[in-house]
């Protein structure tokens, strides 16, 4: 194991939160590139190999010694940090540059390195107090990454929401970590299935790193966090920070016993997660809180299978439940992938345009074709199209499901169910992005900006070139990477060993190529006869308008109108609508809003209920010592009575 990693990591950060200029930047670059190679290097000789790394060193922490582990569970996240980390930080050199940002981009490195460092920690720990401490270190770093921009007061909300919710969490990890430290004797982590009165504790483990992950109803903010974030960070955290929270809930439920109700709970909200966050993805007209909002949708996707793997073993090890469990790992690394590509996409467009509201948007493919082009790909892969990543997890965790159908237990309905739901899930969320690729990338710009739109630089377009690559990789040969997913699942669960890969696997490594190699050469083709035809150009259908205007055009909300109306029972849009008036109307237009259905309806009241009561508690704070006194004889009086109750009756 190259334990270079962590100190690599840790010196590029504390070097360049001391230096300043061109030589910080280089430090920082080169030490975090090294640091994500030495993860590579381990992560990759332990998936390969099955071998499990374990370090013991002679020091200790908290009065705790230090134990590190890397395991195949823990590799296959530690991949994804390392390669995810490394194109997004070569990414901000220009995207969050000193020279357009002298004030925050310094400590913007700090605090990334920070970031990578511990979540580095958390997959490595063995630990449940130094884990505390990694996973507390990693919250507030990504904190201040999330409010670079301090001087808006909508980054600092997002920010202050952000802590509050990753706090919370903690607090449900404080007291799982507590609770099996007093239970079993020791802070030390690892495989406690035998001890059944353990179990209970798994619904805090789903609690706190529920929050994490981005479930829904516990998702409440991670839209605004990654819309306000710079574009960067957004793909840091979409892309491999919300995963840490999958892999709390992946590592625990391999190492804790697991209710049954819990397995299908998993299941359930995994269900839930995708089909509500691609919904409220329809209706937002803001391009990175679109994004967001499809985090929440396939961390839904990712949980089904690990909900079906664990209703599979709670049924006896069944062969479904292990594809569908493996079709989650795998989606893991895929929506890591296509998702930071496509915040990488946006804060090429957010960099070129100043905006994210997409009806400010429009035409964007003549200046930005490499940006148009690559978003597009991520947008295919997302909606789990043939032949790229996304389909392969998704036809995983199908396979699983289908084959829990036939095997005509009780899971079968419950699976058919969640059948129909995962493939209304694509649907929409391929409407999504032709609603995306549409309004923001095709028509004629909307505004000055649109029009004045340029191409980024090669130092952001490579990291979006080499995440399209692992998407198109793994979506054509994914026969190759059903290796270290099986390690991973035989590393969370021993006695999955042996599972071959399934034929579909193997035909799909067959088909894709064939599939890709007909799609260029269509479009060759395609590209080949306009250009002989010497094809001419006429102005657009206009209505029997004389001078059509961009404003003309379909919006984001016109675009997803009919479908957000099916749903508007959870989205609950708000619209302000100005009628036109007589013949010639001067002024006429309709604005929608799609709040945040589950904090404003759920989560504020609640808090403003508590602050009032924290209010009215506060009143009785006067700095009267009579008073105290009084409270003090009071409670003794009412202790005494709940203590002698039970000996009166």
């Amino acid at each position: 194991m190259n334990t270079g990693l962590l100190l690599a990591l840790f010196a590029a950060g504390m070097t360049t939160g001391i230096l300043a200029g061109r030589s910080a930047v280089r430090i920082w670059l080169g030490g975090t590139l090294v640091g994500a190679g030495a993860a590579i290097v381990a992560a990759s000789q332990t998936l390969l190999t099955g071998a499990t790394w374990d370090w013991q060193p002679a020091f200790a922490i908290g009065a705790q010694p230090v134990h590190l582990r890397l395991d195949a569970v823990g590799a296959w996240f530690l991949m994804l940090i390392a390669v995810v980390g490394g194109a997004a930080t070569v990414y901000s050199r220009d995207y969050w540059s000193s020279e357009n940002h002298p004030a925050s981009a310094p400590a913007g490195r700090c605090w990334w390195s920070a970031v990578l460092l511990s979540m580095g920690l958390v997959v490595l720990c063995a630990n449940g107090l130094h884990f505390l401490l990694a996973w507390e270190t990693f919250a507030i770093a990504a904190y201040f990454l999330v409010t670079l921009d301090r001087k808006n007061s909508e980054t600092r909300a997002a920010g202050w929401l952000y802590l509050a919710a990753s706090h919370g969490g903690t607090l449900c990890l404080f007291g799982l970590f507590t609770t099996l430290a007093a239970r079993t004797g020791s802070w030390e982590l690892g495989d406690m299935r035998e001890h059944t009165e353990l179990a209970p504790l798994f619904w805090l483990v789903l609690a706190g790193f529920g929050v994490k992950a981005g479930l829904f109803g516990l998702h409440i903010w991670l839209p605004s966090a990654h819309a306000n974030a710079p574009s960067h960070v957004s793909a840091l955290m979409s892309g491999v920070a919300i995963k840490m929270g999958i892999y709390g809930i992946v590592r625990f439920s391999g190492w804790l016993p697991v209710p049954v109700s819990a397995a299908w709970f998993v299941a359930i909200i995994g269900v839930g997660s995708a089909v509500l966050g691609v919904v409220f993805a329809l209706g937002q007209h803001d391009l990175k809180r679109l994004l967001a909002y499809h985090s929440v949708e396939n961390v839904g996707i990712i949980l089904m299978g690990v909900g079906f793997g664990l209703v599979g073993l709670a049924n006896g090890d069944t062969a479904w439940g292990r594809l569908a469990f493996a079709g989650g790992l795998l989606h893991v690394w895929n929506h890591g992938l296509f998702k930071s590509l496509l915040f990488l996409g946006a804060g090429s467009v957010l960099h070129a345009t100043g905006t994210r509201e997409m009806s400010r948007l429009g035409g964007l493919w003549r200046g930005m074709p490499w940006t148009a082009g690559l978003f597009a790909l991520g947008a295919a892969a997302i909606s789990g199209l043939p032949p790229l990543n996304g389909f392969v997890s998704e036809f995983l965790v199908y396979l699983g499901l289908v084959e829990a159908v036939n095997a005509h237990g009780g899971v079968a309905l419950p699976a058919m169910a969640t059948v129909v739901l995962l493939a209304m899930t694509g649907a929409l969320a391929l409407a999504c992005f032709v609603k995306v690729c549409g309004v923001v990338f095709l028509g004629a710009p909307r505004s000055e900006a649109a029009q004045q739109a340029h191409e980024c630089g090669p130092l952001m377009r490579g990291p979006m070139l080499l995440l399209a690559g692992l998407c198109t990789l793994i979506g054509l040969a994914p026969v190759l990477f059903w290796s270290p997913v099986s390690r991973a699942s035989v590393a969370w669960h021993p006695a999955w060993s042996g599972l071959p890969a399934p034929a579909g696997l193997r035909a799909l490594t067959v088909a894709h190529p064939v599939v890709a190699v007909a799609a260029l050469m269509g479009v060759a083709l395609l590209f080949r006869r306009v250009q002989r035809s010497g094809g001419s150009r006429a102005p657009t259908w206009d209505c029997g308008y004389a001078a059509p205007a961009a404003r003309m055009q379909y919006t984001a909300g016109s675009f997803a109108g009919i479908i957000t109306a099916w749903f508007e029972w959870v989205l609950r849009r708000e619209r302000h609508v100005q009628a036109p008036e007589k013949a010639f109307p001067r002024h006429a237009g309709v604005v929608e809003h799609t709040p945040e259905t589950v904090l404003e309806t759920v989560f504020k009241p609640a808090a403003d209920r508590t602050l009032r009561a924290a209010a009215l508690a506060r009143s009785f704070q006067h700095g009267r010592l009579q008073s105290y006194l009084l409270y003090l004889v009071a409670g003794l009086i009412v202790l005494a009575i709940v203590t002698v109750w039970p000996v009166w009756q």
